[in-house]
């Protein structure tokens, strides 16, 4: 792929580092940015050591909506991973930052319903991080955004990362 590298860092409430990775910028749509992971790539939680990727991956960094969306081929048990951030921050053409706010939309390989995961966490870090009352019910409202959109099948979470994924499996 000719297109750079795009250092993708999700961070905590407090600054801290998250997971981070660099992926390809595939393309835009009228979903948002596409970046891709070919598979046995790696990632970072924090600073720690690299943890392999066995799986290829896109994912959808939606130009408004506290969330971001991966997409993982196959066999990887889980299809769809949507965590709850705030809204995406382009800091360069190359450099994506948003806080990981814990809440996680997951839906299962051949499973219809989605599931809502972390919500312990969710509670836990309100109180650790200090969320203001707004970030808690954007979150939330996301969470229960993407429960429908996902379930419903709506695009993108229907088909419409099929094609972006082909591009680097």
């Amino acid at each position: 792929m000719s297109e750079p590298e795009v250092y993708v860092n999700y961070r905590k409430y407090d600054g801290s580092l998250h997971w981070n990775l660099r992926m390809q910028r595939l393309g835009e749509d009228e979903h948002g940015v596409w970046l891709g992971l070919p598979a046995d790539s790696v990632m970072r939680k924090g600073d720690g050591p690299e943890i392999p990727c066995p799986e290829a991956h896109v994912i959808l960094f939606p130009r408004q909506g506290w969330w971001t969306a991966a997409f993982n081929a196959a066999p990887r048990r889980t299809e769809i991973y949507c965590d709850i951030t705030t809204p995406p921050q382009w800091l360069s053409p190359t450099e994506v930052t948003m806080i990981d706010l814990d809440l996680d939309v997951i839906r299962k390989r051949g499973e219809p319903t989605p599931l809502l995961v972390d919500e312990d966490e969710f509670a836990e870090h309100q109180v650790r991080y200090g969320y203001p009352a707004d970030v808690i019910e954007q979150a939330a409202g996301a969470a229960q955004w993407l429960m429908k959109q996902v379930g419903d099948g709506a695009e993108p979470f229907a088909t419409t990362y099929r094609g972006w994924l082909a591009q680097v499996e």
